[in-house]
């Protein structure tokens, strides 16, 4: 007898974040910019979900806006069961141990005048009632989850490199034992040769305390990497969500294709044969986005429809979604099967 399939731990319906434009001596409200607008998702347990897409298309706002760090416009955001839609800060607080993140810059998101045991162990003073002696244990204990001395507990942030201080970020938001972290671009400001410690840090932790990972990133080869499942997102809307092994080998939508066809292949051989996709024209404002598809204004394909209906994301097979008016499942069947071919040339 099959098993139902569990509820997705995070599952996030018609999110808008829209922030005000005002303008004029009487500061009247002209306009918006829509950074996020009318996305849906799905994060399994223990799963990791990367949200890929270029630098302003809404990506970080959107993973602060599933925390709930802003005041959302529109939509629904449920946690483990719970609807954290609308509730207020009060009874927000007391959530926010099971859902925590992981900032993009470590030298910015850590206090200059605070030890690592003061950053690590702000939260169980806030979140939970331990002796000192209680709450160093745990501060200890997260300390060495992170490859980090225990000798470091007094010293100061500006002691550190960036990947140690990335650490002992990541040591906070798992100190109060949480099931989904959002993870913004935590790879971003480091150094090349220590993104991937970093990556396998938070693969490891993944295993061993069961987490959830939104994994927000720029980096195509990263995600590759450690994402179970990727979303395309563009102008504030995601274009394309499939499975990871999928999206890479058969991308329907056309800036998925654009954007894989600028990832460097390290044969040079083959490098050599790839057809690269040269996108013209620049991204337009979330303020003033086009009608009809965002896409519309730099898609080779674009046709009339595109620029007067929106498309739906709709699923074109079983877990693959995307957002163009021209996949169809044969599309879909004669993207694989070409794919197929150039593996095999």
């Amino acid at each position: 007898m099959n098993e139902a399939p569990s509820a997705p731990l995070v599952r996030v319906r018609g999110l808008k974040m829209h922030f005000p434009v005002h303008a004029g001596l009487l500061r009247r409200h002209v306009g918006d910019i829509k950074a996020v607008d009318d996305i849906s998702l799905d994060v399994n347990e223990s799963e990791t979900l990367g949200l890929v897409g270029e630098s302003g298309c809404g990506k970080s706002t959107a993973g602060r806006a599933v925390l709930r760090l802003y005041d959302i416009t529109d939509g629904s955001i449920t946690i483990d069961g719970t609807d954290i839609s609308n509730i207020d800060q009060d009874k927000l607080r007391h959530l926010r141990p099971k859902m925590q993140m992981i900032f993009q810059d470590p030298q910015a998101s850590l206090n200059p005048r605070m030890t690592v045991a003061g950053i690590v162990g702000e939260p169980l003073v806030e979140h939970m009632s331990l002796s000192k002696n209680e709450r160093l244990d745990r501060i200890y204990e997260l300390m060495d989850a992170v490859g980090l001395a225990r000798s470091f507990a007094n010293r100061y942030p500006h002691e550190f490199s960036g990947g140690q201080r990335q650490r002992i970020g990541i040591a906070r938001a798992l100190a109060l034992h949480p099931k989904f972290i959002v993870c913004d671009e935590p790879i971003a400001a480091l150094d090349v040769s220590i993104q991937a410690q970093v990556v396998n840090l938070l693969e490891d932790l993944q295993e061993r305390f069961g987490l959830t990972y939104l994994f927000i990133s720029h980096d195509l080869s990263m995600v590759r990497h450690i994402a179970d499942r990727v979303a395309v997102m563009y102008l504030g809307k995601i274009v394309e969500l499939a499975p990871r092994d999928e999206l890479y080998a058969t991308p329907l939508h056309p800036y998925t294709q654009a954007l894989l066809s600028a990832v460097p292949e390290p044969d040079p051989v083959r490098e050599s044969q790839r057809k690269h996709i040269i996108l013209t024209g620049d991204v337009p404002s979330p303020a003033n986005a086009p009608v009809g598809c965002n896409f519309c204004t730099r898609c080779p394909k674009a046709e009339d429809i595109c620029r007067q209906i929106d498309p739906e994301f709709r699923e074109v097979a079983p877990g693959h979604f995307t957002a163009c008016h021209f996949v169809t499942d044969t599309t879909r069947k004669t993207a694989g099967s070409t794919a197929g071919n150039e593996a095999n040339t």
